[in-house]
């Protein structure tokens, strides 16, 4: 059995992992009907050794756990962390660093967008990952050995998968790279659920301040409410019902009773009675202090073939360097780009900014030209030949 279900034992591996230079690391987790993750198991694994810990034994202390996830000597190895990094800053205050995450250094080197661990897996491990266990219950005891071994393939095929990425990084002179992209990862903002911006997921229709106003402060009820009793927040009420609400603003619990997806019961409860002083306090909110959406870019004439202009120059230089498209920019960041020379995106910075930022500028100000040379297009400083373009 690779569980380890008591606190003894995870300290003592963790004293262990703590002299390692590195770790791989992945979580198994439940969110269908909670509003948090709900960690039902950890897998860890060093160079030598790979174990399941149960998060959900009782008795058990995940400290130990937690200063090895805070033990800046030993490197963390995730693939697509951001979940497992969200259930890590929420149990323990902090997140695991230093961080290494295999999905974006996998885009760093060249393997697309978004690659998952299956492909990676393949690729450079040579392994087959079993997916008969993908949609299983972590959280029903007792885990069954084919379970734990479906789960720790998530963490030893990754101590390959690593060190063939991270070669490959330094080869390239791009270890840089991602450390950049690590520091944004752990970024607090990213994992932080503020209430008041609930409303700007909903994607309403109208711009009108009063009805902008009442959505706001419903839609911050219901994410209170869905933190506190830790239910997904379309249980507590549907968006369409939010919606609904927000577009009659009712005044009484019949005019609540009305709302298609609200129930008789729930409009007369203590949930209907807090539903309708949230309206009330929307409506109450002056106009002048309501929230508004951001109007829609308007591109001035002309910025379209600028914008297609800089699509081919983004294409050109990811393929050239073998990395993903997605990682450099996407087309909002192109449309700010061709409006404003200091467009506050993250093209325009560190080794994005060298790869292709800079140039995407010279090409706005006419000192660089695409040309199709045969099959291909190139770039080349304005008022140099094909034959002189490197001198």
């Amino acid at each position: 059995m690779t569980l380890i279900a008591d606190s003894d034992a995870l300290r003592a591996l963790c004293d262990r992992l703590s002299k390692a230079e590195y770790i791989t690391v992945d979580t198994e987790f439940m969110r269908d009907r909670t509003y948090w993750p709900g960690l039902c198991l950890i897998q860890v694994a060093g160079p030598d050794e790979a174990w399941c810990i149960d998060p959900l034994a009782p008795g058990m202390d995940l400290t130990p756990l937690f200063d090895l996830m805070r033990n800046e000597s030993v490197l963390k190895v995730f693939h697509a962390a951001r979940q497992d990094l969200e259930i890590f800053y929420r149990a323990m205050g902090a997140f695991p660093r230093p961080l290494f995450d295999t999905q974006i250094a996998a885009m760093v080197c060249g393997f697309g967008d978004s690659v998952g661990y299956e492909t990676l897996a393949t690729k450079l491990a040579k392994a087959r990952i079993d997916k008969s266990m993908r949609f299983t219950d972590w959280g029903r005891r007792p885990l069954t050995e084919k379970q734990l071994h479906y789960a720790l393939a998530d963490v030893t095929h990754l101590r390959v998968v690593y060190d063939k990425l991270r070669k490959r990084l330094e080869k390239t002179g791009r270890a840089h790279w991602l450390t950049e992209e690590m520091d944004a990862l752990v970024a607090p903002e990213k994992y932080t659920f503020d209430p008041d911006t609930a409303w700007q997921r909903m994607k309403p229709r109208t711009k009108s301040p009063r009805f902008l106003a009442v959505l706001k402060e419903v839609a911050a009820w219901r994410e209170r409410e869905a933190q506190t009793k830790d239910m997904p927040r379309q249980r507590v009420l549907k968006d369409e019902a939010i919606l609904e609400i927000a577009a009659h603003g009712p005044k009484s619990v019949e005019e609540l009773a009305r709302v298609r997806a609200l129930t008789r019961n729930t409009a007369e409860g203590r949930l209907g009675k807090e539903i309708l002083e949230a309206v009330e306090r929307g409506k109450a909110v002056p106009e002048a202090e309501a929230p508004h959406m951001a109007p829609r870019r308007e591109l001035p004439p002309g910025a379209g073939p600028a914008i297609d202009l800089l699509k081919v120059l983004l294409k050109m230089r990811c393929e050239e360097n073998d990395v993903a498209q997605k990682l450099v920019a996407n087309m909002d960041d192109l449309e700010l780009i061709a409006l404003d020379d200091e467009a506050p995106v993250a093209a325009l910075h560190g080794w994005r900014r060298e790869l292709f930022g800079e140039d995407a500028l010279k090409l706005k100000r006419g000192e660089l030209a695409l040309a199709l040379e045969g099959e291909a297009v190139v770039a080349r400083p304005v008022g140099k030949t094909a034959e002189n373009a490197e001198g």
